[in-house]
């Protein structure tokens, strides 16, 4: 009869994490704009009797449950922002927004980790300690983690969970590396400064062209010739914008790019060589070039305690366990790990298209399942 009793309850919680997942999939928001997201996240939380943390943001909330027995507290990340994409998936819940999608998988890790609260206050007598599972905004913005850490209200939080859907391995498996699984994603901008002039007679001005050409050649160097061949490193050089007719050099060029790290001294160098490569050559060039870094996001180094743990509980949850690949991708996780330590796994959803296309979808066959792993991780390592 107990068996029994808890099977009806396994798909009673199945059945309202598809139609939440459905609900979330159809109204997908942007960073900083996830308020019928939040509110949905409330209203559910609410009607499972899960408490919710007293909190001034704007967007997301975090979800506490307190176990019975004493422990430390710890934590889950889930993010909830959608992407500006044309969903072009064929799913019959497709997005109701024109033009916005969740493309990178954040509606399961809102409903895996919704489930995971309920399985967690169902077993609150077992559970030690306390769990808070936060509903994290804007992770698209690469600054979203900052939201939830600039506060206290994890400031009690010993260590914290946080993983991604995977379209690149099928559903029950479960991908676990110890170590770097994302790199540093930081931001350039560059303004070189000439003198306009008639396309006919360059001599009469200073061209920002063949400067702004220049510095794309020599910034992989950085690459090549300064960091470790060993450290995964990359420059890319995304846009490059310069005049407006044919027969008119321009005044200004700007160049505008990525550079993604894993070793904290290779971020360092690489914004020390690219703003002197910058200069110098703008300088060579007869030129004047104003150098802008914007810092992003840590890269996410799981803790080697922890992605043991998550192999072990992965292979009694029935998973099988592929090796996580470093990916030169970013994720604000790391700004959770900066303060504690912390484990980012990937979940496989279905193979199928890659986050960030319009054709991206998960298997709604998972949710239960990653519910339930995610809330062993809390039940079975303390």
């Amino acid at each position: 009869m107990e068996g029994k009793e808890l099977e009806k309850e396994g798909l009673q919680l199945g059945h309202e994490l598809q139609e939440a997942f459905f609900w979330f999939h159809r109204h997908p928001e942007l960073s900083y704009e996830e308020y019928q997201t939040t509110e949905k996240i409330r209203e559910f939380l609410t009607e499972h009797g899960i408490g919710i943390m007293d909190s001034e943001l704007e967007t997301g909330l975090i979800a506490v449950i307190h176990g019975e027995r004493g422990g430390a507290v710890r934590a889950l990340r889930c993010d909830i922002d959608a992407l500006p994409i044309l969903e072009e998936s064929g799913v019959p819940y497709a997005s109701e927004i024109k033009g916005k999608m969740h493309a990178c998988g954040h509606d399961f890790h809102i409903t895996a980790g919704l489930g995971c609260a309920v399985l967690l206050q169902q077993n609150r007598k077992a559970l030690a300690g306390t769990v808070k599972i936060i509903f994290q905004p804007a992770e698209e913005s690469a600054r979203g983690a900052e939201k939830i850490t600039e506060t206290d209200l994890i400031d009690d939080v010993e260590l914290i969970w946080g993983f991604h859907a995977d379209p690149t391995n099928p559903v029950g498996t479960i991908g676990i590396r110890e170590g770097y699984v994302a790199a540093a994603a930081d931001r350039f901008l560059i303004k070189i400064t000439g003198k306009g002039c008639h396309g006919a007679h360059p001599d009469t001005g200073i061209d920002p062209i063949p400067a702004a050409a220049a510095m794309v050649q020599a910034f992989q160097t950085v690459v090549t010739r300064n960091s470790d061949a060993f450290h995964p490193t990359l420059i890319s050089v995304t846009r490059i914008e310069a005049g407006n007719t044919w027969n008119v050099v321009p005044e200004t060029a700007e160049l505008e790019g990525t550079v993604r790290t894993m070793n904290r001294e290779d971020r360092v160098l690489f914004e020390r060589r690219l703003r002197e490569i910058t200069e110098m050559t703008a300088k060579a060039y007869g030129a004047s070039a104003e150098f802008q870094w914007y810092p992003g996001s840590p890269a996410v180094v799981n803790d080697p305690a922890m992605a043991g743990a998550a192999e072990e509980t992965a292979k009694k949850q029935s998973f099988l366990i592929v090796p996580e690949e470093s990916s030169m991708g970013g994720d604000d996780f790391s700004f959770y790990e900066e303060k504690r330590p912390g484990c980012y796994i990937k979940i496989g959803t279905g193979v199928g298209e890659a986050i960030h296309q319009p054709g991206f979808k998960v298997d709604p066959e998972i949710l239960l399942p990653a519910a339930e792993y995610l809330m062993a991780l809390f039940m079975e390592n303390e």
